[in-house]
Formats: C-alpha cells, structure tokens, sequence
C-alpha cells in the first residue's frame, strides 16, 4: 500500500515537471478600489454604527469621560454581577461597576470558573466599518480567546477614529496574521434547515459596542 507521505511526493512532483520551464508569473496588478466607504471619520464611524446594529449588536457612543459610568451602567441593566477582566485592561474602565472581577491570570481563570462567568469587557485591535466587524487580536485589553467566547456578554470598547477602518483590505496591513485574530460581526448566531435563529450557541448571546470618541 503506497503511504499517504509518498502519494503527497508523488503528486508535488508531477506538479513541479509540469510546470518546469514555465515562465515567471507576471505580477498581479493590485489597483483595485480598496474601500466602498467614505473616508471622513465621522462618516465611518456612522457606517460602522449602523453595521454593527444590522448584525443585532447593541451600540452605544461616549466621550472618554463617560466611558466608566456607562459600562457600568450596562453590566447594571444586564444584570452582571462577575466580570472576566482581561491582562491590561485599563482599571479605570470598570471604576463605576459593582460586579465582581475576575481577572485572567496569572494564573488564567479555570474553565469553570469562566463559565460561571457572566461576562467579559475587552478593547479589540480594529473595527472595519463596511462589515459592522470587529477585530481581537489577544493584545492588552483584549485577552485570549476564551474570554470572549464562554461568558454569555462581551462588551467591547471600540476607539474612535484611531481603531476604525473602512474595509477588510485597509484593516489586514495593520494586523500582524501571526497573531490569534478573532473576527466579530454580532452576537454568535445560527441557523437551523428552517432558518430559525438562534444565538449564544458558538460564543456570546449578547454583543455591546461603545465607540469612543473624542467630540
């Protein structure tokens, strides 16, 4: 019997002889429209808002100042009484809140200690305005991927203008791929064959947004 390794050279050398002698690849042109959006900030910022909404997130919009009352008041209205707080997350972010925080290590919350967890505030990497999608790359503030998959509330804190981008071809430069990037667009979601809905199946039930902005 010829061993999966061999039929794998096997094939790859077929692919070389058939391609030998062939002449260099051309380039690729790459001078396509990379964006759809317009690129005024308060226009991607209004885009990104409504994107997000469509995907069921609920969004909201403060100054700095405003930042810790109202994450506070929104675990208040969820009812969150713990809150898994990832590494470099600023501390003043949850100064107004009375839930209980978990911070993630070291040593890392246990599995079940997380489950039992209602839920998680985090910062992202970048938040791409034409797909409502925003982005975690396991950076400060951000924490490893457990944390805003088991807890049933992500609250996400979106930094407005620096964090937003128009498309995904404008947010890849600025994402290094050898990190563990989380694309979020909504609350996690499925379908059944009837297209019955259902959400908080792969990850959280409830998605919230704050954009903070300067003005």
């Amino acid at each position: 019997m010829t061993s999966p390794s061999s039929s794998r050279e096997r094939i790859l050398a077929r692919v070389r002889a058939a391609v030998a002698g062939s002449p260099a690849a051309l380039p690729v042109a790459r001078d396509y429209r990379t964006s759809h959006a317009a690129a005024e900030p308060a226009a991607m910022l209004d885009l990104l808002h409504e994107n997000l909404a469509d995907y069921r997130a609920r969004v909201h919009r403060t100054g700095p100042g405003g930042l810790a009352e109202l994450i506070g008041r929104i675990l208040a209205e969820r009812g969150a009484r713990s809150v898994a707080v990832p590494p470099g997350l600023p501390a003043a972010w949850l100064a107004r809140t009375t839930a209980e925080r978990r911070t993630d290590g070291p040593p890392p919350l246990a599995p079940a200690e997380l489950d039992a967890t209602d839920a998680v505030v985090t910062g992202c990497a970048l938040a791409v305005a034409e797909t409502g999608t925003i982005v975690l790359d396991g950076g400060p503030g951000q924490g490893r991927r457990a944390l805003t998959l088991v807890p049933d509330l992500h609250l996400c804190v979106v930094r407005a203008p620096e964090q937003v981008v128009a498309s995904v071809p404008l947010a890849l430069p600025r994402l290094d791929p050898a990190r563990p990037l989380t694309w979020i667009s909504g609350p996690s979601a499925t379908s059944d064959i009837e297209l019955d809905r259902v959400e908080g199946v792969h990850g959280p039930r409830t998605l919230e947004v704050v954009l903070v902005t300067e003005a």
